[in-house]
C-alpha cells in the first residue's frame, strides 16, 4: 500500500498544475497551465549600451585615428579615455604617443602591461596622472629604473605597483628594489615606519603593495626584512597578517583594466590575438634567469642612460671653455667681445 501511495504521489507531482483563469465576462472559467520550474530563474543578458557600441566601433578602427588621437581625445570623458586605453593595449597599439594623448588627470588606476610604453611616455604620464593609486607595468620591456623613479617622484599616492612577467621586466624590478626603500633624514630612530612622511627624503613614500610573481625567495626575504612596510605578492584575502586590508588591485590574478571593457565586444581586439595574461608561479630553474651577456648589456644600457645628462653637461662646459680660450687668444675675437659689452652698457644707460 505504501509503495502504491509513493508512486501515485510521484505521478501527481509530475503532472503540471491547472490554475483556473476567468475570462473577460467572469462567467466561464478556463484552465491554464502553470509550469513551475524547480531551478533558479534564467537571467537574461543585458544588451550593451549605445556608448559601448560606439567605443567598440572606434576601437576596431583605432589604428586609423591613432595619429590624430591627441586632437580627437580632448573632448572625451575620462572613462571613455580609459576604455580606449584598455582597447589600445589589447590591440598592441599602446605606445608613448597614444598613452600621453589619452592620459587624464583623474585616473587612479592604470594598466599598461605588455605595451610599448617607454620611460619617456611613462614620465610624461606620471606628470599628468598624479593621483594614481595602482599601476601595472608588467611585461613592459621599454621601461627601466628611470621610468619607475619618475613615477615615484610625481605620483605620491601610489600604493600598488605591478611589475615583472618577462626577463627584462624581472631584471628591471630587481634593480628598482633599491629606489623603493625609503631613505631617512634621521637614522638614529628605532623604526622608520614610526616617522612622519616629511622625514623621508627619497623612495616610495606611499607604496604598500608590490606584485612581482616571479620574485626569487632570497630577494623576497631580503626586501621584506629591509622594507617591511611594503607587502610583496599579497594573498587575495580581505586582510593580511598585520591587519591591513588588501585592495583588489594588489591581487595577482586581477587584470586592472578589465572592468572598463566588460561591456565592449571582445571581437574589438580579437583581430590582434589578445589573450588575458596568466600569472605564472615563481620560477627557480636556471632557464628563468638572464644570461650573463644579457645582464651586462642591460647594466650597460642602464648606466648609459643614467650618465647621459652628465655627459651632455660636460660637453656644454667644454664648449664654453673653448669659446673663452678662443676669445682670450684671438685679438680680433677679444676686440669684438669688448665692443659688444660696451654697446650693451651704452644701450642700458640710454
Amino acid at each position: 500500500m505504501e509503495k502504491g501511495k509513493v508512486k501515485s504521489a510521484a505521478v501527481t507531482d509530475s503532472v503540471p498544475k491547472l490554475d483556473p483563469v476567468p475570462n473577460s465576462s467572469g462567467s466561464d472559467r478556463r484552465f491554464a497551465f502553470s509550469l513551475q520550474s524547480p531551478g533558479p530563474p534564467i537571467k537574461r543578458l543585458k544588451p550593451p549600451s549605445l556608448v559601448s557600441l560606439c567605443v567598440g566601433v572606434v576601437g576596431r578602427h583605432l589604428e586609423d585615428i591613432i595619429a590624430d588621437l591627441e586632437e580627437i581625445a580632448v573632448t572625451f570623458p575620462s572613462d571613455i579615455k580609459m576604455t580606449l586605453t584598455a582597447v589600445a593595449r589589447r590591440r598592441r597599439l599602446l605606445d608613448d604617443n597614444a598613452i600621453v594623448s589619452l592620459a587624464d588627470g583623474s585616473w587612479e588606476i592604470l594598466d599598461i602591461s605588455g605595451s610599448n610604453v617607454s620611460d619617456v611616455g611613462l614620465i610624461k604620464l606620471a606628470g599628468i596622472c598624479r593621483s594614481l593609486r595602482a599601476l601595472d607595468i608588467s611585461r613592459c620591456e621599454n621601461i627601466t629604473v628611470a621610468g619607475v623613479s619618475g613615477v615615484l617622484q610625481h605620483c605620491h599616492s601610489l600604493e600598488t605597483l605591478r611589475c615583472g612577467g618577462c626577463p627584462k621586466s624581472d631584471y628591471m624590478a630587481r634593480c628598482c628594489l633599491g629606489i623603493l626603500k625609503p631613505k631617512l633624514h634621521n637614522v638614529d630612530g628605532d623604526s622608520w615606519e614610526e616617522l612622519d612622511a616629511t622625514e623621508i627624503i627619497d623612495g616610495a613614500h606611499s607604496l604598500r603593495w608590490l606584485v612581482w610573481p616571479r620574485i626569487d625567495k632570497n630577494t623576497l626575504e631580503d626586501f621584506s626584512a629591509e622594507c617591511p612596510r611594503i607587502t610583496v605578492n599579497p594573498k587575495p584575502s580581505p586582510f593580511t597578517l598585520r591587519g591591513a586590508q588588501v585592495p583588489i588591485e594588489a591581487w595577482p590574478d586581477i587584470i586592472l583594466d578589465e572592468p572598463f571593457v566588460k561591456d565592449i565586444d571582445p571581437e574589438t581586439w580579437a583581430m590582434s590575438g589578445f589573450r588575458p595574461r596568466r600569472v605564472s608561479a615563481p620560477l627557480s630553474s636556471p632557464t628563468s634567469e638572464l644570461s650573463v651577456a644579457e645582464k651586462f648589456r642591460l647594466a650597460f644600457l642602464e648606466r648609459d642612460n643614467r650618465l647621459a645628462p652628465k655627459r651632455a653637461k660636460n660637453v656644454r662646459q667644454h664648449q664654453r671653455r673653448a669659446e673663452k680660450d678662443f676669445v682670450a687668444m684671438d685679438t680680433r675675437a677679444k676686440a669684438l667681445a669688448l665692443a659688444s659689452k660696451l654697446s650693451k652698457s651704452l644701450h642700458n644707460r640710454h
